[in-house]
């Protein structure tokens, strides 16, 4: 399942960050969405890192938050129930593996990245399509599909939902981040200067992925860095996840 990195940064494991108290709490359905990609993410990691307990523990934390979220949805579709039951499983799986690429089914990371985009599909379609209240979700989704292209070599979207974020690669999703962004008023929210600084540092890496290249090279040459895009992208999708709704004020 495993493609090796050729180079590791050397940073410390900043891992598991809380969830925080949110200024205006997005909806379940919008949450979900964001904990169902960290915690594919954590499954990542802990294959990609050498199966470390710190990692299979932050996978289990996840799924803790999304079933949290999960359960205060009053009237999950069938779609989304379903797609939730599969997607759990597949996680469970995937912490369940032998560490030898081997013991992996070889389908094991289609199977994975489709369980969470119809699980993402199913609550995107219950949920509407509020782009401010996307914003957490896309960062890691954006995040998932660096880490499956560092440790795996890819990460298939689902190009036939090319309208929403799940369709897309960063080749759509950055400047769509961007455009969000924009309108927010860093100078008079010393937060959002924050946000934004974290943003340009993590745009830079992750528009390094190279979606559209099938030789799994970043678009720079350099080495992928999973480790320190995974944290960045998790501590700013808890940036946005405390800011709450940034839709701007008519």
């Amino acid at each position: 399942m495993i493609r090796k990195v050729l180079l590791y940064p050397l940073l410390g494991l900043l891992l598991g960050v809380a969830m925080p108290l949110l200024a205006a709490e997005l909806p379940p359905l919008e949450l979900v969405q964001v904990h169902a990609s960290r915690a594919t993410a954590s499954l990542l990691l802990y294959r990609g890192e050498g199966f470390q307990d710190i990692h299979a523990e932050r996978m289990r934390s996840d799924l803790k938050v999304l079933d949290a979220n999960y359960q205060r949805i009053s009237t999950p579709s069938e779609d989304l129930r379903k797609a939730h039951d599969a997607f759990v499983t597949q996680l469970d799986q995937g912490v369940s593996y032998g560490h030898k690429e081997e013991d992996v089914p070889w389908r094991y990371p289609q199977e994975l990245a489709k369980a969470l985009r119809d699980f993402l599909i199913a609550a995107r379609a219950q949920a509407g399509t509020d782009e401010a209240e996307a914003l957490p979700a896309k960062v890691e989704y954006l995040n998932v599909q660096y880490l499956s292209r560092a440790y795996i070599g890819t990460f298939e979207i689902s190009r036939e939902n090319g309208e929403t974020y799940i369709g897309q690669d960063e080749r759509r999703l950055l400047p769509a981040i961007d455009e969000e962004l924009a309108p927010l008023d860093e100078k008079a929210d010393p937060a959002l200067a924050k946000l934004k600084t974290r943003w340009g540092f993590l745009r830079t890496a992750l528009n390094d992925l190279n979606s559209g290249n099938n030789t799994m090279v970043s678009a720079s040459g350099r080495p992928y860095a999973p480790m320190m895009v995974d944290r960045q992208a998790r501590s700013m999708s808890g940036q946005l996840l405390a800011l709450g709704n940034l839709s701007p004020a008519p």
